[in-house]
């Protein structure tokens, strides 16, 4: 249960800053308007609360494992909303990203 709750608030965390930002890219430099830059950053700040729900209490170990959902998340988010086309080092990173990720959050520790 615990990994699937830190799985699941991770990529709620995704959602909000990939989005956040996608917005305000497309907002300011897509010109689409204050509206949709206004609504980024909304997702943006939603973003900042979300990690507090993250069942292990070490801000620094949280953000760190973080990173790797949003290499490999920043990458299909251009797949699906900019029709971007990883090549295979792309998928490479994002994978040597999420074990990372995997080994930074979820390593069997002794005492935390």
């Amino acid at each position: 249960m615990f990994v699937l709750r830190s799985a699941a608030l991770f990529v709620v965390a995704a959602l909000f800053e990939i989005g956040g930002a996608w917005l305000v890219w497309q907002g300011v430099r897509e010109q689409r308007g204050w509206l949709w830059a206004t609504g980024g950053v909304l997702a943006l700040g939603a973003y900042g609360f979300v990690a507090t729900f993250q069942p292990d209490a070490h801000f620094g170990r949280i953000l760190a494992a973080y990173g790797g959902i949003f290499v490999a998340g920043s990458i299909l988010w251009g797949m699906v909303a900019d029709g971007y086309r990883p090549d295979r080092w792309d998928v490479t990173g994002a994978l040597v990203c999420l074990a990372g990720m995997a080994v930074i959050m979820w390593a069997p520790r002794n005492g935390g």
